[in-house]
């Protein structure tokens, strides 16, 4: 249904005009009262003549009756009726400015009630599974997943969560698995009042926790849309595997893999290849499989073999699912680790079209238009990096160093503003994410806040002294700060390490001041010749 203006509806049809209906609750209201008014009326066919009652009565309440039907019609248009009262539509459904958008929707991780409380996995595993299913809806607003995560079910106020996130729903839930069995409960909520808007509890064998999955995402789309198109239908309904011991493993893959670190990606990559072993065809644990190759090859270990492995199984992943996003988004992150930039590029751009609110394709499409030197396509594509994912403070930091690095200074301090405040709620609850502080250094640095950016820098290498990420990050601000001797003694151990790309290197404006002394000269041209990695 289009929307003319806030608060009213555009009817062009009749099917149009029988959602309406439905949507105001008029067809449960004009049910009832036909239930009602035949039951009236044969209480009182059966009663009036033995009592002595007048003909005239009956003919009278047939009247009213009848005439009363109309006016039912038109109350329940108008007023939402139910057990709990009656009150204007307007002020129950319809979003008006500023207040909540009916398309908008957040995930929170559904709760563990599971007795050993061991299952936070599978519980977050399923939301985002859902979270997932709902973003390949273009008319709904999804919150990214490192937004409402933030948040845990039955951990504040709906309506403040909403307020937070600016979203009109939440969908909230737990679940209880034990053994064979799963017991899912799932509720979306309207975050301006706290209205259930639906609600529904499923106890099953676990191996129907897919058609569960299905269920739930395609009642919340009804009860945003209202009505669903077959392909939106066949796009919710798409399950990659039907092995739950496969998807268990794959689920856990995504646990650790979202706390990107070393050692956790490492295990996560074991979680994925288990998932492929119980079931070959699975294409996400593939893809999954394949970005923590790249990662390793990105951050930690450049090795060709890991490479290699990203390449060949984010192949498999497009081969076994050639219309899924996060496949080519793989496929994309494996050319770039390759250094393959035009094969990157054609991959990210496949994913995007699939899905333009995969926050990894805007992401790393922006870092190989980095390398290849593109800044200003790079700084565009940070940008609606920021805008599919709010809460992500990367996209917005590396976006500040371009636009310092070249030259536009008021515009990067008034970003820089709107980043730090990403970045402190990030630390807030993340106090332990070394590369929010090595990167959040940066726009502190922009902002004129040297003391604390020098603080921030070492806190990340407390964190993480080793880290040839956090050791380039750190070489970079010091650069940037004009301590050249320190900014020289960091970056020799990244070189070593051999964790970063000439290419990147070479675009990075974070290091102007490097540039012609004659050790950084030097330590470039052992990069240059070296096997560096990306």
């Amino acid at each position: 249904l289009g929307m003319s203006n806030p608060g009213r509806r555009k009817i062009s049809s009749w099917r149009d005009f029988s959602a309406e209906l439905k949507r105001r609750g008029v067809y449960p209201v004009v049910a009832a009262y036909a239930v009602i008014a035949f039951a009236v009326l044969q209480v009182a066919e059966i009663t009036f003549e033995p009592l002595g009652i007048p003909n005239w009565v009956m003919i009278a309440l047939i009247v009213v009756v009848s005439g009363g039907f109309p006016i039912a019609v038109v109350v329940s248009w108008v007023y939402d009726i139910s057990l709990t009262g009656i009150r204007k539509d307007s002020d129950r459904r319809d979003p008006s400015p500023g207040d909540d958008k009916m398309t908008s929707i957040a995930v929170l991780p559904f709760a563990d009630m599971s007795s050993e409380q061991d299952q936070g996995f599978f519980c977050e595993g399923i939301a985002e599974e859902i979270l997932n299913a709902l973003s390949k809806i273009k008319q709904l607003d999804v919150t990214a997943r490192s937004s409402s995560f933030m948040y845990n079910t039955g951990s504040g106020d709906i309506r403040e969560i909403g307020r937070e996130l600016g979203v009109g729903t939440v969908l909230e839930g737990s679940v209880r698995k034990s053994g064979n069995r799963v017991r899912i409960t799932a509720q979306l909520v309207k975050t301006r009042d706290g209205y259930h808007l639906w609600s529904k509890s499923f106890d099953e064998e676990l191996r129907d926790v897919f058609a569960i999955q299905d269920d739930i995402a395609t009642n919340i789309a009804e009860a945003l849309l209202e009505t669903l198109t077959p392909s939106q239908h066949e796009s919710i309904r798409s399950t990659p595997t039907t092995n739950v011991e496969a998807y268990e493993y794959y689920l856990r893959g995504r646990h650790f893999f979202n706390r990107f670190r070393r050692k956790d990606i490492e295990f996560a990559r074991e979680m994925f290849q288990e998932a492929i072993r119980t079931d070959e065809n699975y294409a996400p644990a593939w893809a999954g499989y394949a970005d923590c190759h790249s990662f390793l090859v990105m951050y930690a270990d450049p090795r060709p073999g890991y490479r290699e492995t990203a390449q060949e199984a984010s192949a498999r992943a497009v081969e076994l699912a050639p219309d899924l996003a996060e496949a080519h988004a793989a496929r994309g992150l494996s050319y770039l680790v390759s250094e393959d930039f035009t094969a990157a590029e054609r991959e990210f751009e496949t994913a995007l079209a699939l899905n333009p609110r995969l926050f990894e394709a805007h992401y790393y499409f922006a870092r190989t238009r980095f390398h290849q030197g593109r800044l200003d396509e790079a700084m565009e594509l940070f940008r609606s990096a920021a805008e599919v994912d709010p809460s992500d403070f990367q996209s917005r930091c590396l976006r500040i160093q371009i636009l310092r690095g070249t030259g536009r200074a008021d515009q990067a301090r008034t970003e820089a503003r709107g980043a730090l405040e990403v970045l402190e709620r990030h630390l807030k609850m993340n106090p332990d994410d070394a590369r929010a502080y090595h990167l959040g250094a940066g726009t502190l640095i922009v902002l004129g806040d040297v003391e604390r950016a020098k603080q921030w820098l070492h806190k990340a290498i407390e964190i993480d002294p080793d880290d040839p990420i956090v050791l380039y990050n750190v070489a970079c601000n010091l650069a940037t700060l004009g301590e050249i001797d320190d900014s020289i003694k960091y970056l020799s151990r990244v070189i070593e390490a051999g964790t970063i790309s000439a290419a990147w290197i070479t675009n990075d404006e974070d290091l102007a001041n490097l540039r012609g002394d004659p050790r950084f000269e030097r330590l470039l041209r052992v990069l240059e010749q070296g096997g560096q990695g990306s």
